[in-house]
């Protein structure tokens, strides 16, 4: 179904409403052309009939008009039938057709060639008067002759039947061309919007220049904005590394520097570790949603494994996996792999026998990418307190900054995605990415 607001529906209103109006006004010119042409055909067999009367009048001895020969037409015989003719002699009518039957027609006393009149009972008629003279009198003379609108009206809607046909055929062939015109006129905008979704599922790094010279602008112009993103993605990205090792360069000189059991040592742990979150945090966020990159969730997965398959082994861990081939996250590699890497680094450092990595499509446009683990969990209202910076429930545990889990719901949300911490059907924690595939 079409949306009211869209732009075909409103081309395909505005056709509508244009096709129906020239419809409308052609029918009104051709029917009144239709209607000029009839009547003056009737009018015309009424002046022959009022010429051949004149021609036929003739005075008597006593100065009478008479009528030797009436005309033979059949429809002047037919009683009421709204055929008349009638001859008057100083406004007395003198001679009428058999059609009048005992009623004698009145018309006004102004000569007219064609014009609405009434008949016996009131009926509608078309009526002609003209005044003439016969030679040898001085007596006013006039002939009338009258035709019935019924049949004037019958001609017209023989004649206007075919005529409302055919511009119904001509409206629907006008629409279908309308429609057609208008879903090939469109046809580069879809065109285009697909080109769009493909680079926002990460399947084209720029849309391709449309085949009409509206459109070309319009693709440069979102060529150029998703280059320039690229560009300063990347420059901040390398002065992010800059920073970073420009920081972490004096830390590390003041570690060497001091006893392992001296007191800054515990100051120097606690600025790398703020310093390793805000820089995650800023590369995360530079790094959202970059238009035209699509990661397959299978190889990174495969690759992280790879990576920490020497702690697997060491502590005799199982690893499933169940990730379809074909599931991609809509963003950067780099990005996905900083948040299944930490992931599956905290449940390998947690789990006690068994790691499941499993992922899913879900919804329209998104994925679900699941890590568990068989260790201790964690209870339900520790969760955000989990995934906050710095948040680690037992300092304990595994050596770690605590950084990891929160770095992962950020790069989630800056991708337009979400982290769920949960309990695993293998007895510890379940960690649920959600994801824009």
């Amino acid at each position: 179904m079409i949306p009211r607001d869209s732009i075909r529906a409103r081309l395909f209103g505005l056709s509508a409403l244009l096709i129906g109006a020239a419809l409308l006004i052609g029918w009104l010119a051709i029917g009144t052309i239709l209607e000029r042409f009839v009547t003056d055909r009737y009018d015309a067999e009424a002046e022959a009939v009022a010429e051949a009367l004149m021609a036929a009048a003739a005075i008597d001895a006593q100065g009478r008009m008479i009528l030797p020969s009436p005309p033979a037409d059949p429809r002047f015989q037919l009683p009421l039938s709204g055929w008349y003719w009638q001859l008057e002699q100083d406004g007395r009518a003198v001679a009428k057709s058999p059609s009048l039957y005992d009623n004698v027609m009145k018309a006004p006393a102004a000569d007219f060639s064609g014009g609405p009149g009434l008949g016996p009972e009131d009926q509608p008629l078309r009526v002609l008067r003209h005044g003439f003279t016969l030679p040898d009198s001085r007596s006013a003379m006039a002939v009338i002759v009258a035709a019935p609108m019924a049949e004037i009206g019958a001609s017209l809607a023989r004649v206007r039947r075919p005529l409302a046909v055919s511009l119904a055929v001509l409206g629907l062939g006008l629409g279908l061309a309308s429609v057609v015109q208008v879903m090939a006129g469109l046809n580069s905008l879809d065109r285009l919007g697909r080109d769009l979704r493909a680079i926002r599922d990460g399947r084209a790094e720029a849309l391709p220049l449309p085949p009409v010279a509206e459109l070309r602008p319009v693709a440069i112009e979102i060529n150029a904005l998703l280059a320039e993103n690229r560009q300063v993605l990347a420059r901040a990205r390398e002065h992010l590394g800059n920073l970073a090792h420009s920081l972490r360069t004096p830390l590390a000189a003041l570690t060497n520097a001091l006893p392992p059991d001296h007191p800054g040592q515990a100051l120097i742990a606690r600025m790398e570790r703020q310093i390793g979150w805000h820089l995650r945090r800023a590369r995360s966020a530079g790094g959202a949603r970059v238009l035209g990159r699509r990661s397959p969730v299978a190889p990174v997965v495969a690759d992280i494994l790879m990576v920490l398959g020497g702690q697997v082994r060491d502590r005799a861990l199982r690893v499933e996996t169940a990730i379809p081939p074909d599931l991609a996250f809509a963003g950067e590699r780099q990005d996905l792999e900083e948040m299944v890497g930490n992931l599956v680094e905290n449940a390998v450092k947690w789990a006690a026998s068994r790691i499941a990595v499993s992922a899913r499509a879900e919804g329209p446009g998104m994925l679900c990418l699941t890590i568990a683990d068989d260790g201790p969990g964690m209870a339900e209202h520790d969760h955000a307190r989990a995934i906050a910076r710095g948040g680690r429930l037992d300092e304990r545990g595994p050596p770690g900054s605590g950084l990891g889990l929160a770095i992962v719901a950020d790069l989630a949300a800056l991708n337009g995605g979400g982290l769920a911490l949960g309990r695993s059907p293998l007895g510890g924690l379940a960690a649920e990415l959600r994801l824009p595939a």
